[in-house]
């Protein structure tokens, strides 16, 4: 058989980028919305030699796969270099952020105008849910330092992890 009969489905694919050190349930909200928009999203750990961060990217990337295991269209996995490579090698046309504030707009709308610029490649915008609005990696990392509670910020096993590596048991 020839023609569009024969030809599979093109699936919806949609990244969604980030350092996730951790990972946080305010990052858990967007890739959760985002799979059910996409048949396929792939979060990403965006590899920065520059930063030092809390967790190596492994530990990230297994800690990431633990918290999305319930969805089955999500892909975890690294990469060194610019977003839009990974897209264009990946053959990805979406890029999902969340927005907490307008602070982030101004940097986010930059940042979408250069990836479309340079390859055509669309970025959506989801707000965050009130609930996770402040929300933050570097936020949940200084309070857990202080041995503030974070509990309700993280999943449970990414709490545990947290105190471990900063030695606040």
């Amino acid at each position: 058989m020839t023609g569009p009969e024969s030809e599979e489905p093109q699936l919806r694919r949609a990244v969604c980028p980030g350092s996730f050190d951790p990972i946080t349930n305010g990052h858990l909200d967007i890739i959760a919305r985002a799979s059910r928009l996409y048949d396929v999203v792939h979060v990403t750990v965006m590899i920065n030699q520059a930063k030092k961060g809390l967790f190596s990217v492994d530990e990230r990337i297994d800690l990431i796969r633990r918290a999305t295991a319930e969805y089955g269209n999500v892909q975890v996995e690294s990469f060194h270099g610019l977003l839009v490579d990974f897209c264009k090698q990946r053959d990805i046309p979406a890029i999902v952020k969340g927005l907490r504030a307008v602070s982030d707009f101004d940097y986010e709308l930059q940042m979408a105008q250069m990836n479309n610029g340079l390859s055509g490649i669309e970025t959506l915008f989801i707000p965050t849910s009130p609930t996770y609005s402040f929300l933050s990696s570097s936020l949940v990392k200084e309070v857990a330092a202080w041995g503030g509670d974070v509990s309700h910020l993280v999943p449970p096993f990414v709490l545990e992890e947290l105190t471990k590596r900063l030695g606040t048991e």
